[in-house]
C-alpha cells in the first residue's frame, strides 16, 4: 500500500495524495480519511475536499503549524488505512434518454457503433461510483462506465445545459447539477435535483455515493418532474449492502 504523499497548497491547506490511479480503492483511501477527521471533529481543520485520490484539508494556520498538521494528517491516513470505507448510499435516478433531453445521444451511438437501444442498456448497467463533486455545486463526476461508451467532448460546447442533463465526456460520465454551460455529450436527463438550496444537504450525493440510471418513458419522466417541481417527490436510496432509506 503506497504511503500518502502530503505537500502544502497556498498558506492554510494541506493536500493528501494516495496514488495517482483512479480506481475505487484508492478513492475508499480519500473516503477513510474524511471521515476520521468527520468522526473526530478536529478543531483545527476547516474543511476537506475529496477527489479521485486526494483529499484536500483546509486548516486554520492561526491555530496550528503546517508542519503539526501535516503529522497530524499523516497519522490519521495511517490509521484510516486500516479501517472499512464509510458506507455507500446507492440512488436510483429516473432517466429519459434520447429525444430534446438526450440530443447527442444518436452521435454517441455512432461513435460507439452500437443502436442507440445498446447505448442506453450498456450506460443504465453499471452502479457508478460518486469519486467527486464539482465543476458546479453537486456535479458527480461517475467512474464505473463501459469503455464502449467513452466520446470525446463537443468540439463547441454549449452555451446552455439544463440542469439534470446526463452527459458523456471521454471516459466519464456524468450529470448536471445547475444550468450552466457545458460541453459534454448529452444522452438523456432526470428531472431529480442533484442541487436544491432549500434543501438539506443541498447537494444530493456525497463523494463515495453509488448512482444507477434507470430508464423510463417520457410519461414517466413528466410525472417524476411535475412530482418534484410540486415539493412531493422523494427520490429513494439504499446504504450498499444495508436496509432500504428515503432522502427527499
Amino acid at each position: 500500500m503506497q504511503t500518502p504523499e502530503l505537500t502544502p497548497l497556498g498558506d492554510g491547506a494541506i493536500r493528501v495524495s494516495f496514488g495517482t490511479e483512479i480506481s475505487p480503492e484508492i478513492n475508499d483511501r480519500v473516503r477513510g480519511l474524511a471521515a476520521l477527521l468527520e468522526e473526530e471533529n478536529c478543531p483545527w481543520a476547516e474543511e476537506w475536499v475529496p477527489s479521485y485520490t486526494v483529499l484536500t484539508v483546509f486548516y486554520h494556520s492561526d491555530h496550528i503549524s503546517y508542519a503539526d498538521a501535516a503529522e497530524a494528517l499523516r497519522r490519521r491516513a495511517e490509521r484510516a488505512a486500516s479501517t472499512s470505507a464509510p458506507p455507500a448510499r446507492l440512488f436510483e435516478l429516473p432517466t429519459y434518454y434520447g429525444g430534446a433531453e438526450g440530443p447527442d445521444l444518436e452521435d454517441v451511438a455512432e461513435h460507439a457503433s452500437l443502436s442507440i437501444k445498446e447505448v442506453i442498456e450498456r450506460h443504465a448497467a453499471p452502479s457508478y461510483r460518486v469519486y467527486m463533486l464539482g465543476f458546479t455545486p453537486g456535479f458527480p463526476y461517475l467512474g464505473g462506465m463501459d469503455a464502449k461508451l467513452a466520446t470525446p467532448r463537443l468540439t463547441n460546447p454549449r452555451a446552455h445545459v439544463p440542469a439534470g442533463s446526463v452527459g458523456i465526456a471521454g471516459g466519464q460520465t456524468g450529470v448536471y447539477s445547475l444550468d450552466s454551460p457545458g460541453g459534454w455529450q448529452l444522452i438523456g436527463r432526470t428531472p431529480v435535483r442533484l442541487y436544491d438550496p432549500a434543501r438539506e444537504p443541498v447537494t444530493l450525493f456525497r463523494a463515495g455515493d453509488l448512482v444507477s440510471f434507470v430508464p423510463v418513458s417520457r410519461e414517466e419522466y413528466e410525472r417524476v418532474e411535475a412530482a418534484v417541481a410540486a415539493g412531493t417527490y422523494e427520490i429513494s436510496w439504499k446504504e450498499w449492502g444495508g436496509a432500504s432509506s428515503e432522502d427527499g
